[in-house]
């Protein structure tokens, strides 16, 4: 009863009341909720209009429904239902899979934001080092200059992402990287991320260290794994240099890939830093020597600036999926919308079209009584 109820103003024509008969009596529609009977019967019908014009044709003429046109028409209108089908699941999984990275958004951002004043207060104890001991002479500053530059290992942690759909996020990463490595002979790659990995084993670029940990779950003990092997790395000197590759969230709508180097450290990075103003000045002693705390401060150090480039390049990973996922359902709201509006056009033409006949028949008639 529902379907053939007319819309007020929008009669439905012959050939459209026999497909949709055709349609429902094939069960085509059998699936299909009762409150969206009539929206589905819309776009079928404007399916029709735009991808099978020869069956509403065939109708007209004929003033028949054949068994060959009937099969025609089911296997149509199975056609138009598998394709809104298809859509709206689309538009289930991609609002699912954005509100899933909204999230792990905030919740990474928080544990950031509650681990950041413990290493920003080793960056300032490092500061404190230098400031009162600038003569201290540590391996970690040591940058090796007596190695000529074409000669100088460099070793470089790429940040990138387990999974795809998540925007131009991995390409960035990947293509500096890319660049990067093209700069200089002697490179020594550590990749965190399934994409990473695949990327550069499909390119044949030996990977030094494959850190087998998934990137949706940044942790400070898998962030101190990584400084370790870095670390020894360094100090065993396999790499002279080490440069980390990550992707920094700028704000909702913006994120910019970012290239540091951990070592050896920069003397001048600690130099320019502001102190707060509830860290004591005074003179501090360093038991048992300036080198011992370094050794100490230092690995924990860059253990912070790994696990706030994890969080940082999770973070951004999950905002570029929300943009994507957030597109993706936009188009598929404007293409069932399209669908109903192009229906909407070719009925107003089809009933204008009727409407002219009929005033047309009517004058004809008035002048034959003449």
């Amino acid at each position: 009863m529902e379907l053939l109820r007319q819309p007020l103003g929008r009669p439905l024509s012959m050939q459209e009341q026999v497909i949709t008969l055709c349609a429902a009596t094939h069960r085509v529609m059998l699936d299909v909720a009762v409150e969206r009977i009539k929206e589905f019967q819309m776009s079928m019908l404007e399916w029709f209009a735009n991808h099978h014009p020869e069956v509403g044709k065939e109708l007209e003429e004929k003033k028949a429904l054949s068994d060959e046109l009937a099969g025609q028409i089911t296997a149509a209108a199975k056609e138009i239902q598998s394709r809104i089908k298809s859509i709206q699941d689309t538009r289930k999984i991609t609002s699912a899979m954005y509100l899933i990275s909204s999230t792990k958004m905030k919740k990474s951002k928080k544990l950031l934001s509650d681990t950041e004043p413990y290493f920003y207060t080793l960056q300032s104890l490092i500061h404190r080092i230098l400031r009162h001991m600038p003569d201290t002479r540590h391996a970690y500053f040591d940058t090796r200059e007596t190695i000529p530059k074409e000669k100088r290992v460099r070793g470089l942690l790429v940040i990138t992402g387990d999974k795809g759909l998540a925007g131009s996020y991995n390409h960035n990463v990947l293509k500096q990287a890319q660049e990067w490595m093209e700069a200089g002979k002697n490179n020594r790659l550590y990749v965190v991320g399934e994409l990473g990995r695949a990327y550069f084993e499909s390119r044949q670029l030996p990977i030094e260290e494959q850190f087998h940990y998934t990137v949706q779950n940044p942790t400070m003990h898998r962030a101190r794994c990584i400084a370790s092997t870095l670390i020894e790395d360094f100090m065993e000197g396999r790499v002279d240099e080490v440069w980390i590759l990550y992707t920094q969230m700028i704000n909702s709508m913006k994120t910019e890939t970012r290239m540091e180097q951990l070592l050896p450290l920069k003397r001048e990075n600690f130099s320019g830093i502001s102190i707060p103003a509830d860290i004591h000045q005074e003179e501090i002693r360093m038991v048992p020597s300036p080198e011992a705390v370094m050794d100490h401060v230092v690995p924990n150090y860059v253990t912070g600036f790994i696990f706030g480039a994890l969080v940082e390049s999770f973070c951004s990973e999950q905002n570029e999926r929300m943009m994507a996922m957030q597109s993706a359902s936009d188009n598929a709201a404007a293409l069932l919308s399209e669908l109903s509006m192009e229906y909407n056009r070719l009925r107003q033409a089809a009933i204008t079209q009727e409407i002219t006949e009929v005033v047309g028949g009517a004058r004809a008639q008035r002048k034959k009584k003449r």
